[in-house]
């Protein structure tokens, strides 16, 4: 009998899959097709699935929106970027690079600070004042002081209802702490940052999704570095909300924002209404894109 649902669990070569009709999880594996044909099921995959016997069978994949390598995951809604304040030190090189992924695959991010009670106040109030940049290109971003003050925590379980949400940011930022502290129940592992490294160890090791608050939340690994291998210098300035605004008056069309005369995005930055740090990591970005195809 043919079924649909989802698959929110993988485990070496058998896949939990949610019952969209009863509602039940049922163990399945993938048809012996799909390695001839490539493909490889993922968690967040919708599938069309047998569920006659002991083990059901995978059928078919449905056409995913899209798809993440790291983690492995496809059908993502929203990414919560975890962005430390301290330990490891806040990189707006790091986050804008998260943030153009997370817009080049489809997918809403938002960004959730930690450990900002390790600053000072005075440095709290400086990077306060940076990330009130990212609220006006239009993130949304939580940024209290005590992380995981209840108010807060509320306000961000509100965005779950009918999403797939992954964690996603810089290793050691404190994903699978977060997380904990959104559902006890989770138990994830959470360990310390290596000190001489001042980077984290990849605590989480597989893929799974867990209803929380009306939707399905997954548990990612984070990672220390990222690459743009797939943005083209085309693609870049679309992946930057805030210069969206302003592109449309720019003299040329596929302005690139760089040395053309007329725009209207170097205006906006020039008026302070673009984040200059934000303008410098878009200029890097597409330095490192541009170095990219020269090499290949």
């Amino acid at each position: 009998m043919e079924k649909t649902g989802r698959i929110i669990k993988s485990i070496s070569g058998f896949y939990d899959v949610f019952d969209n009709e009863s509602e039940e999880i049922v163990r399945t594996r993938a048809r012996g097709n799909f390695r001839k044909r490539k493909i490889k099921p993922l968690v967040g995959d919708k599938v069309s699935f047998d569920a006659t016997g002991d083990l059901g069978y995978i059928l078919e994949i449905l056409p995913r929106e899209n798809s993440l390598v790291r983690p492995p995951i496809a059908n993502v809604d929203q990414a919560i970027v975890v962005t430390s304040a301290a330990e490891p030190n806040f990189s707006s090189n790091l986050l804008d690079k998260i943030l153009v992924n997370i817009e080049h695959n489809r997918i809403e991010p938002v960004i959730f600070l930690t450990k900002a009670d390790l600053l000072s106040d005075d440095k709290y109030v400086e990077l306060k004042q940076d990330l009130l940049g990212y609220h006006q290109a239009g993130y949304l971003v939580f940024d209290d002081q005590d992380s995981y003050n209840s108010q807060q925590l509320d306000k961000l379980k509100a965005t779950f209802a009918d999403k797939v949400t992954v964690f996603t940011g810089q290793s050691g930022a404190g994903k699978s702490t977060l997380l904990n502290h959104i559902d006890t129940e989770l138990g994830l592992a959470t360990a310390a940052i290596s000190q001489t490294l001042n980077r984290g160890k990849h605590t989480t090791r597989q893929v799974s999704l867990f209803n929380i608050c009306e939707g399905l939340v997954a548990d990612t690994p984070g990672f220390s570095s990222i690459d743009l291998m797939e943005i083209t210098p085309e693609e870049l300035p679309t992946l930057f909300p805030e210069f969206l605004d302003y592109r449309d008056g720019c003299q040329f069309r596929g302005c690139r924002h760089v040395n053309e005369p007329g725009c209207e995005v170097k205006k906006a930055l020039s008026e302070g209404k673009i984040m200059q740090s934000r303008y410098d990591n878009y200029l890097y970005f597409l330095n490192e894109i541009n170095s990219y195809k020269k090499r290949y």
